[in-house]
């Protein structure tokens, strides 16, 4: 547990007279992917930015003990701005001198090499998720925190997500995914936690 990239120990978070979770421990260890399944109220998005800090549970502990890349249910993009003006001024925010070169190239790796000078509230919904999904190769992190990251794919999109997260894991990092498919192709495995709450 000493080596792991996050611990929760005891979470617990309710809606109303509801428990989401309770009780909720896990750890997260270097290349290690963990899968948060559950119906839709169930808690998913609720655990994923407890995680991040973006929320308190009612009880229980989070320790992150690495940098965290956190992509959210929402593509997070300036729509009055390019993909490239928006990963340009992420890269910012994380302390460095946007590179162009590294912009350019995370935005060919997603697929967003043609649009990249398009406004992102002219991109279709699938295209805002790429050039979301370009922020993981911009602003590295030990670990990813990902929110429904299939939302609005193609079957092309998906298998870029698959491919990452396998990569991510191969250089030693993490991720916690909320999801309802697997993230996982071949013979890797992820680890899942179920979240038996939600409505139907």
């Amino acid at each position: 547990m000493n080596d792991s990239l996050l611990v929760a120990e005891n979470l617990r978070c309710t809606v109303g007279p509801r428990a989401l979770f309770a009780g909720l421990s896990f750890t997260v260890d270097a290349r290690e992917l963990v899968e948060v399944r559950g119906a839709n109220g169930s808690g998913k998005s609720t655990l994923l930015r407890c995680l991040v800090g973006l929320a308190e549970p009612e009880s229980g502990d989070v320790r992150r003990r690495v940098e965290v890349q956190y992509l959210g249910h929402r593509s997070g993009n300036s729509g009055r701005m390019t993909p490239v003006e928006n990963l340009q001024w992420l890269a910012g925010l994380r302390g460095g001198e946007p590179d162009r070169g590294s912009v350019d190239h995370a935005l060919v790796r997603v697929g967003l090499g043609d649009a990249r000078h398009e406004m992102c509230d002219s991109l279709s919904a699938g295209q805002q998720r790429r050039a979301t999904l370009a922020r993981l190769l911009v602003a590295p992190a030990a670990l990813w925190i990902l929110d429904e990251p299939l939302t609005s794919l193609d079957d092309a999109g998906v298998e870029l997500v698959v491919e990452l997260i396998a990569e991510h894991r191969a250089r030693g990092g993490g991720a916690v995914c909320a999801t309802h498919r697997t993230l996982t192709a071949g013979s890797a495995s992820a680890r899942v936690v179920a979240l038996s709450q939600g409505t139907p």
